[in-house]
């Protein structure tokens, strides 16, 4: 087989998976978007009534940005917690790394809708934080710790994310060989400059990719923010859900979705481009 055919019969699957399962459907969404109806005969009369009255609704503008901001503050968080922990799996952890790796890993076992709930319990007028408090009288009569707040949603998300952003920094740490910060040591490098000439800027992949693994899921989460964010924890994707299942205005939830696609895929072509100039700055120190 020639290299035309290994590629195409390497590229074929998934492109064909792709197209069906996203291509396709993002355009039967920006149909519905223009359609003046969900159902019946209306749905075949055409309008851009609802780009104009998305326009015109600051709210809906309003909770994108603070959803963003919300997605990205987990995603800083959660990359910041999980880096020390790949760190030490990969450098520190010895014959004892892939029994860390396996605790680590236990929380995911379980189902992310019970883990939520047990945040929800944890935060609550009898959880573990309100009893606490109370024994240390701090608080003398028992309510919710941060509960219903977007605090709470960004605890629970940066929880339920930590184990997956650690193991793609881990991959890219292992992944480095130990002889180059040994000869950054026989170079009289100090340890601190030796991670910022050489750990760090290897790692960057990794980093990037735990970033975009949970930035991308959390701009449209609905599921946690509704459990443990209450009224002022709504975000972004909780409106969409609500015009999809509640409203039953599946044109306007379709121009949600495009529009925070669309917001998405900006943004993260901006980060793109700032963790280049970062990597190349951090490769010229």
């Amino acid at each position: 087989m020639n290299t035309r055919g290994r590629l195409w019969v390497l590229i074929g699957p998934p492109a064909i998976v792709l197209l069906a399962f996203f291509v396709l459907p993002m355009i039967n969404m920006g149909s519905f978007s223009l359609r003046q109806g969900s159902f019946g005969a209306a749905r075949q009369l055409w309008t851009i009534e609802h780009y104009r009255a998305f326009a015109a609704n600051e709210a809906f503008q309003r909770l994108l940005l603070r959803s963003t901001w919300l997605a990205l503050a987990t995603s800083l968080l959660t990359v910041i917690l999980a880096y020390p922990v790949a760190y030490h799996l990969a450098f520190k952890a010895g014959g004892r790394r892939m029994t860390l790796m396996m605790l680590l890993l236990v929380p995911a076992w379980t189902s992310f809708l019970l883990r939520i709930l047990a945040w929800k319990l944890i935060l609550g007028s009898e959880g573990l934080f309100s009893v606490a408090l109370q024994a240390l009288g701090l608080m003398q009569e028992p309510r919710p710790i941060l509960l219903y707040t977007p605090t709470a949603v960004v605890v629970a998300l940066v929880y339920s994310w930590l184990p997956f952003v650690a193991l793609p920094i881990f991959a890219a740490l292992q992944r480095i060989d130990v002889r180059l910060l040994e000869a950054a040591a026989d170079l009289g490098c100090p340890p601190w400059r030796a991670f910022v000439r050489v750990t760090l800027p290897l790692s960057v992949p990794g980093v990037a990719a735990g970033f975009f693994f949970v930035f991308i899921p959390t701009l449209g989460e609905w599921v946690t923010p509704a459990l443990v964010g209450g009224a002022d924890g709504v975000m972004y994707g909780n409106i969409i859900q609500d015009q999809f299942a509640r409203a039953l205005n599946w044109p306007m939830g379709s121009l949600m979705s495009l529009v925070m696609l669309a917001a998405m895929l900006g943004l993260l072509g901006l980060l793109v481009g700032l963790a280049r100039l970062l990597r190349l700055d951090l490769e010229v120190v």
